[in-house]
């Protein structure tokens, strides 16, 4: 079956971003996301009141995840399904830490914490059909952060992956192609980069609400190499005359 997979990096709600905060934004989003109909949808900088703000423009999906402060508290690096598509077998959540079970915890000089959130999902029309995502917000000072981060994050999904299920790794990872965070898990013969499909550079996936198209992305999905990518899309479109987000939302069709 093909899924359509999206990873989105919402932009935490700034007051001092006057007409780009959320209360501004929080209908762009939703209407960026229905354009797409994606059955999952890894977001980063998502507060609670943003994730179920969403919710109410998005009848069709529920979330799984919480926040970075644990409960309902900071940031969320949420995993968003759609109801009709998938049901969650499993989830989980952890910090990207030396204490991966203490919310809130923080390692290797990251600046805030980090967190990896997984879901265990199967197809409601073919249950046979079953497969993982894990979605993540790497740190954007601490280099080692994300390096500790990242290898946390493969023995994880290596951990799960006993039985050759197909997974995805979506997030913002705050790492260009050349980064030694994007050059392991493109080391990793059992992962193939979405951005591989395309032709020519793929360019920036973080704007800062300019519309910048140079420059290198930043946020990413990643696939098991047993799942066929068909497209992948950076959607760099405006919604009602401005963007939704300061990144772009990179969109994977593929089939598990």
């Amino acid at each position: 079956m093909e899924l359509t997979l999206m990873t989105f990096n919402l932009r935490v709600d700034v007051p001092n971003d006057l007409y780009n905060a959320w209360s501004f934004r929080a209908d762009k989003v939703a209407e960026m996301i229905l354009k797409h109909d994606p059955a999952i949808i890894g977001i980063q900088e998502g507060l609670y009141y943003m994730l179920t703000d969403l919710k109410e423009r998005l009848s069709n999906y529920r979330w799984i995840g919480t926040g970075r402060e644990g409960g309902n508290n900071g940031e969320f690096s949420a995993i968003l399904y759609k109801k009709e598509i998938v049901t969650v077998v499993d989830e989980g959540q952890f910090w990207l830490s030396e204490y991966p079970n203490d919310p809130g915890s923080k390692s290797w000089g990251s600046d805030f914490p980090r967190v990896c959130t997984w879901g265990h999902f199967q197809l409601k029309k073919d249950p046979e059909k079953e497969f993982f995502v894990y979605n993540t917000h790497l740190d954007h000072i601490s280099q080692k952060a994300r390096e500790q981060g990242v290898r946390m994050i493969w023995e994880v999904i290596s951990t799960h992956n006993k039985n050759d299920r197909p997974f995805f790794l979506t997030g913002d990872l705050n790492a260009t192609p050349e980064n030694s965070v994007i050059t392991f898990l493109n080391s990793k013969q059992q992962l193939v980069d979405a951005y591989s499909i395309l032709n020519g550079d793929v360019g920036s996936t973080f704007h800062n609400f300019t519309g910048e198209t140079e420059g290198q992305p930043i946020d990413y999905i990643f696939a098991a190499k047993a799942v066929q990518l068909h497209n992948t899309i950076v959607d760099r479109s405006k919604m009602n005359g401005s963007f939704p987000s300061d990144h772009y939302p990179v969109i994977l069709k593929a089939t598990i």
